[in-house]
């Protein structure tokens, strides 16, 4: 076996390091996405909710003509919806942002 492939070693160094500085960006991506907020609603508004990029909902809420005693399932059934609807656009958001990154690389986890 001979060294003709020492070259290639330094093609590996190279990728090495492009991974290394994708792996950067997108932490630095993941934390500014935290900071980053999208909203959605059901019920023609009657419930709005506010998810974060990281996937946590930071507010709810809901119209007062809505809320009738007589009927809560109605009303969960609107805060499940938007609560859904925003966790949607919130996973949107990111995985459109790390593909601007990653440049469309699939890469799992993400």
């Amino acid at each position: 076996m001979g060294f003709g492939n020492l070259g290639n070693l330094g093609n590996l160094g190279k990728m090495v390091k492009q991974a290394q500085k994708m792996q950067q960006e997108m932490a630095r991506m993941q934390e500014e996405l935290k900071q980053r907020v999208v909203e959605a609603s059901a019920g023609g508004g009657a419930v709005t909710v506010k998810v974060s990029g990281g996937q946590e909902l930071i507010e709810v809420a809901i119209a007062p003509e809505v809320v009738d005693p007589d009927d809560i399932e109605m009303l969960q059934d609107l805060v499940l919806a938007a609560v859904n609807e925003g966790l949607s656009k919130s996973r949107e958001m990111v995985k459109q942002e790390m593909a601007k990154i990653t440049g469309g690389l699939n890469i799992p986890g993400l």
